[in-house]
């Protein structure tokens, strides 16, 4: 027979030695490397700007659909304008905008602008239903949505606010300001045309604002795998330390560098195109190709044409790259980096693809959660050849 003896019988451990415990539980794996120097007390827009003084002329964004290249000094410039026009709409910190858009130069304008001034911004699928959008509108407590006029038609769907352009203060909640990226031209009734406004905007009239490193910059929604896509709530702080472990420091994970230009096909509005393109190709001084939807053709010309340098894709787009006889009448050799993300990459399909750009290194980025408010990937290398970036590498960096 086995006999149990009283919990108050039993011998308790002091306070003491239960913290010495857990202390001696707790491991902690540094990496070789020197710390990465993570300024997280910048807001993002002035972390990913940072360079922009000293590259002024350098292109930052280029739009693939128009053939228009806009450069650093350009683009911040643009974005302050954006954020004047915000604010002259009554969009101040705190607030939320929604960005219906597929990839563009506006997307990016907007994202920054509201940046600038504290606001967040939670971009969602122009491609979901109204009901879809609705729900993230409702969630996120949006009070603006920047689209094309081809979208306005879901933002008239009878759950929204009517759609006024003239909303004056006291309207909250029973109209909704629309800002189309159209021509001005065809504006839909009721919207705003938003290259008017920012050619009118003044970015001396930007407001001062004090932003914490916890004040929140964007609330994208998850896709939905597991369960209703949920909103995650992404900081300056966060975002920029996401950034930083990327391309910062003498090692980084992703070596992307003044000079790239990053292939941008996957949708901003997910976190991998929005975190591991956008943000780290402005914090490296590089160039990003802009391109609102993948066709194959359009995409290999831009390629070409742009000399792209470091192309981000998942698995069903090397798939579609590996199979398609296409690829042969295209320059693909400027193609340094393919890194795929969103799902696992099978080694078949990297020697696929590899056969046709046999210069290339292949990575795998792992999305994961760091300090609760951002999703920062971890990068490990496919092809065994790290020596043509330069010497060692590692997957983590420590985050201090």
């Amino acid at each position: 027979m086995i006999t149990v003896a009283a919990p108050e019988a039993q011998p308790q451990a002091s306070a003491a030695a239960v913290t010495e415990m857990v202390a001696l539980e707790e491991t902690v794996f540094r990496s070789k490397l020197p710390d990465i120097e993570i300024p997280s007390h910048l807001p993002l827009h002035e972390y990913c700007f940072a360079r922009a003084a000293e590259l002024p002329d350098a292109p930052c964004l280029i739009a693939a659909a128009t053939g228009t290249t806009y450069t650093y000094a350009e683009t911040r410039l643009l974005c302050r304008k954006a954020a004047a026009s915000l604010h002259g709409l009554g969009v101040g910190q705190g607030d939320r905008v929604m960005i219906l858009l597929q990839n563009s130069v506006e997307f990016v304008l907007t994202f920054f602008g509201a940046s600038f001034l504290g606001a967040v911004t939670t971009a969602a699928n122009p491609f979901c239903t109204p009901q879809e959008i609705h729900k993230q509108f409702k969630a996120s407590g949006a009070r603006l949505v920047v689209t094309q006029s081809a979208y306005v038609d879901k933002l008239r769907h009878e759950a929204f606010p009517r759609i006024d352009g003239a909303a004056r203060s006291g309207d909250e909640g029973s109209v909704l300001t629309v800002v189309t990226v159209d021509d001005a031209t065809s504006t839909p009734d009721g919207c705003l045309a938003f290259w008017e406004l920012v050619a009118s905007a003044d970015e001396a009239a930007l407001p001062a604002v004090s932003i914490s490193p916890d004040d929140p910059v964007a609330l994208p929604f998850s896709s939905g795998t597991t369960g209703l896509p949920k909103g995650v709530v992404l900081t300056h702080g966060g975002q920029v330390a996401g950034v930083a472990q990327q391309v910062d420091g003498a090692n980084p994970n992703l070596y992307m560098r003044e000079g790239d230009v990053a292939l941008c096909v996957l949708p901003l509005f997910h976190i991998f195109s929005l975190n591991s393109v956008l943000l780290c190709a402005l914090r490296a001084g590089a160039a990003v190709m802009l391109m609102p939807r993948f066709e194959m053709g359009a995409m290999l010309e831009g390629i070409q044409r742009w000399r792209v340098t470091v192309a981000a894709v998942v698995p069903p787009l090397v798939l579609a790259l590996a199979k398609n006889p296409a690829l042969e009448k295209y320059d693909l050799s400027s193609i340094r980096i393919v890194l795929s993300g969103a799902a696992p990459l099978g080694k078949e399909l990297v020697d696929a693809l590899r056969a046709r750009v046999p210069q290339a290194i292949f990575g795998q980025v792992s999305v994961y959660r760091h300090d609760g408010a951002s999703a920062s990937p971890i990068h490990s290398d496919y092809s065994h050849r790290v020596h043509r970036f330069g010497g060692k590498t590692t997957s983590i960096k420590n985050l201090n």
